[in-house]
């Protein structure tokens, strides 16, 4: 088992559960614009919404993603199209929430090595969600790309984070969720890439991991 010095990590999808996420903001829009929706079409509305959002992910502007769900199903009370903006970057992430075991693996961890986090998305929503989940106390780094001007799958990204560790890519792990962004994107840095994939999707690229897991618990056996 090799010494490893540094375990960096993706935020959205594999620390956090950003599908979970998704359905809570969906419910505060329901609440806040609609009336005596059925149940059969709120299921309706919630696949748009998430199809939209998936359309957008990545994306810092997210307007686009509540205008076609507005124009697809037209609302009660429709936000003012300058504020749609604001309602997502100051609802959604409070819509976020951190598995307790998750923290613990995260602390067990950082007691061997130095742990880091790099996420791709605009620097205003992806603090506040860090901050109100508490995980900015349980990382040594935290990498945001509108902040470090470039975001993965740029090998930029990684080796920045290398840098403020102070650690070589021989000597690190990265555990991401996204193929291409993440395990495509650490190995340009040559970085082994740990691909966490717990709804066991099939892999049809050409992009082969270092590893594969379905649950974080797996972590503590490359320390071991």
């Amino acid at each position: 088992m090799r010494d490893y010095k540094a375990m960096l990590f993706d935020l959205d999808d594999t620390l956090l559960n950003r599908d979970k996420a998704v359905d809570n903001l969906f419910l505060l829009l329901l609440e806040k614009c609609y009336e005596d929706v059925n149940h059969s079409v709120k299921n309706e509305m919630l696949q748009k919404f998430k199809e939209y959002d998936n359309k957008s992910y990545g994306n810092s502007d997210k307007s686009k993603v509540i205008e076609s769900f507005f124009d697809k199903f037209p609302p009660k009370y429709r936000l003012p199209r300058n504020d749609i903006q604001a309602f997502w970057n100051n609802h959604f992430p409070q819509c976020f929430s951190i598995n307790q075991h998750t923290i613990n693996i995260v602390n067990t961890i950082k007691m061997q090595v130095k742990v880091g986090i790099i996420t791709n998305g605009s620097t205003q929503r992806q603090k506040a969600k860090i901050i109100h989940t508490h995980l900015n106390s349980c990382f040594d780094l935290i990498i945001i790309s509108e902040e470090a001007g470039f975001s993965k799958p740029d090998k930029r990204i990684f080796e920045l984070a290398l840098n403020k560790l102070n650690v070589q890519p021989e000597d690190t792990l990265f555990v991401g969720d996204d193929l291409e962004k993440d395990i495509g994107g650490c190995q340009n840095a040559n970085i082994k890439g740990i691909w966490f994939n717990p709804h066991r999707i099939q892999n049809h690229t050409e992009i082969k991991p270092y590893a594969e897991i379905h649950s974080l618990d797996r972590l503590s056996s490359y320390f071991s």
